[in-house]
């Protein structure tokens, strides 16, 4: 009888503190007094607190699809809390957390400011002309109660009259919008201004498209081509999830880069780039790689993806697939799509396939291990040594990602492609409600192509080996060399530059492993002073010291290190650079053909 009223009260008790929590409410409130000084002003009330003497609310580290810690709170200033009008006792308790004594009173508000002046699509931005929200680095959440719904109402700065965001309205609230919960809110950007806004429908699904900084794009061909991707990219999946998506999109001079998020996408763009179709179909291939991850990684993801831990990283050996394949499937959907041809189509993964190849961090570091160590690469981490250590799992998995595909269309006779395997584990990922494990996406590749994967994963995936692109090229009938292959070209293996200080002085960036500057102890800051008695130039590789001379030479370079002369013998060494190119067969097998129209799309 005791243990049954025991077990009975204990249930009481957490449905209680159960309901508690489902109870708690935030309200934003975003408004800009000082915009021209880069801060917003954030308004935090929380109701339907447990009775505790304290809550703790904390910032975001990172933001998801950015894999980088950035420490948001740096930016946070003036916080402060009170409850009834009256001030209430606060304190930092670690990096990204404050505790606020609210004397268990149910609700408390919050007040702080955020400084925002970083331009990229993952950083919060203000000016006198604009607000960019990213939301993990504007919006502070209860500790423990990530779940918990809120609403956000922007108010904004006098002159401004528009706001572009994937959230949903709350009717008859102008500009105030809601999230059932954090992952929701930090997972939607929101632009502030007046902004340029048209919009198009594709699959089903209302889109709108937030110009800010102008330029000199066309709406009406972005309409019609933008659409295009939507469809195609829709057709690999079978479905599009949304009920509407948003493009924020900031043209400035020079401008680039891209984040996904569930139902929205920021987008980086120069301005006057529209004009040129190199800069055109560049824009677009943004755009068709930023909304395939629509489904792959928001929703088709690795299981470390989600739910996130917002106080640490969040690691996973998956990057290769959930960015590498976003990185290979816009060429093939901007050709199904007809905005590229089939000579672009094959250009373009050849050229992803040699820049691979080029870089002496391929040889080290697989595509798990790159992905794993997102966190410390050095894309987001600059290290004059990146090359020699890592390869991007962008790049490494944009080149898996054809390579797979060949071999599934190859080992099916034409039946089945890599977008098979992408629909079966987004279904996959829907039903189960959990991301992939790396085991489970090998399991489904190999169910889809009928054949094992193991040692394609022991070369390519956890393995450093080149690429043999002319097996798999063959199997759509494409001979592919490289025209640098037997060649003999001096190589000094340093890349130098123009001193920042303005001095003029020739500083080396970066030496290659195993490169004739690398075995003869040529180093980063290491100003060249001259090249076998000539003045040094930047284009050290070009000079005619180096360019007349053969394999096997040495070179004399004399540098000054640490305010110290030295003089160098450097044995120039071969080139070690691929540069591929393909010839289509005209004379292919019905087998080759097969597999090219499926990898292709069209005919």
């Amino acid at each position: 009888m005791f243990i049954k009223k025991s077990i009975f009260g204990l249930i009481v008790f957490l449905s209680i503190t159960m309901a508690a929590k489902s109870q708690v409410k935030t309200a934003f409130q975003v408004s800009f007094k000082e915009p021209q000084a880069h801060y917003a002003e954030v308004e935090m009330n929380m109701t339907g607190l447990a009775a505790k003497n304290y809550v703790d609310v904390k910032m975001p580290v990172w933001t998801p699809g950015s894999y980088l810690v950035r420490e948001f709170a740096k930016s946070v200033e003036g916080f402060g809390a009170s409850v009834g009008g009256k001030t209430v006792k606060t304190e930092k308790v670690n990096k990204n957390t404050w505790r606020v004594y609210n004397a268990k009173a149910n609700g408390v508000k919050i007040n702080y400011r955020v400084y925002a002046f970083e331009i990229s699509v993952r950083t919060a931005f203000i000016d006198a002309s604009h607000a960019f929200l990213s939301s993990a680095s504007i919006f502070m959440y209860p500790a423990g109660m990530i779940k918990t719904p809120s609403t956000v109402k922007i108010i904004p700065f006098n002159g401004w009259d528009k706001v572009s965001t994937g959230l949903e309205p709350v009717a008859g609230q102008k500009f105030t919008y809601s999230a059932p919960d954090f992952d929701i809110l930090f997972d939607s950007p929101i632009e502030v201004g007046n902004q340029d806004v048209f919009e198009f429908n594709a699959a089903g699904v209302k889109h709108e498209v937030a110009m800010y900084g102008g330029g000199n794009y066309d709406k009406e061909r972005l309409k019609v081509d933008m659409a295009k991707i939507v469809e195609q990219e829709t057709a690999v999946f079978g479905e599009n999830p949304n009920k509407h998506y948003t493009f924020i999109v900031h043209n400035y001079a020079q401008g680039g880069g891209g984040l996904e998020h569930l139902n929205s996408t920021v987008l980086g763009a120069s301005r006057n780039g529209y004009g040129s179709e190199r800069g055109y179909s560049g824009f677009l291939g943004l755009v068709a790689h930023e909304y395939f991850h629509l489904w792959n990684v928001k929703r088709l993801r690795p299981i470390a993806l989600g739910p996130f831990d917002y106080d640490n990283e969040n690691y996973t050996t998956n990057l290769w697939i959930a960015e590498g394949f976003t990185s290979y499937y816009p060429n093939k959907v901007m050709l199904r799509a007809g905005l590229i041809n089939q000579e672009g189509f094959i250009n373009a993964n050849l050229g992803g396939i040699g820049t691979v190849m080029n870089i002496p961090g391929s040889k080290v570091n697989s595509a798990a291990e790159s992905s794993f160590d997102a966190w410390i690469n050095p894309a987001y981490r600059p290290s004059e040594n990146g090359n020699n250590t890592f390869i991007s799992y962008y790049s490494k998995g944009q080149v898996i990602g054809n390579l797979m595909d060949l071999e599934i269309i190859n080992a099916t006779k034409g039946a089945k492609s890599l977008d098979d395997v992408m629909k079966a584990m987004y279904l996959q990922c829907k039903v189960l409600k959990r991301g992939y494990t790396d085991a489970e996406f090998k399991a489904m590749v190999e169910k889809v192509s009928g054949i094992s994967f193991t040692d394609f994963w022991n070369k390519y995936v956890t393995g450093t080996v080149d690429v043999e692109f002319a097996k798999y090229f063959a199997y759509a009938g494409i001979d592919v060399v490289n025209e640098n292959e037997g060649k003999s070209v001096p190589y000094l293996g340093a890349n130098a530059g123009r001193s920042s200080m303005g001095s003029g002085k020739i500083i080396v960036g970066s030496v290659a492993r195993g490169s004739g500057a690398w075995n003869g102890g040529l180093n980063v800051n290491d100003e060249v002073v001259t090249v076998d008695g000539a003045p040094a130039e930047m284009s050290l590789e070009r000079m005619s010291q180096i360019t007349s001379k053969k394999v096997g030479d040495v070179v004399k370079i004399s540098i000054v290190r640490d305010g110290l002369k030295k003089d160098l013998d450097i044995t120039l060494t071969a080139n070690p650079a691929v540069r591929l190119k393909a010839t289509v067969k005209e004379d292919a097998t019905p087998l080759q053909l097969a597999v090219r129209k499926k990898w292709m799309g069209v005919n």
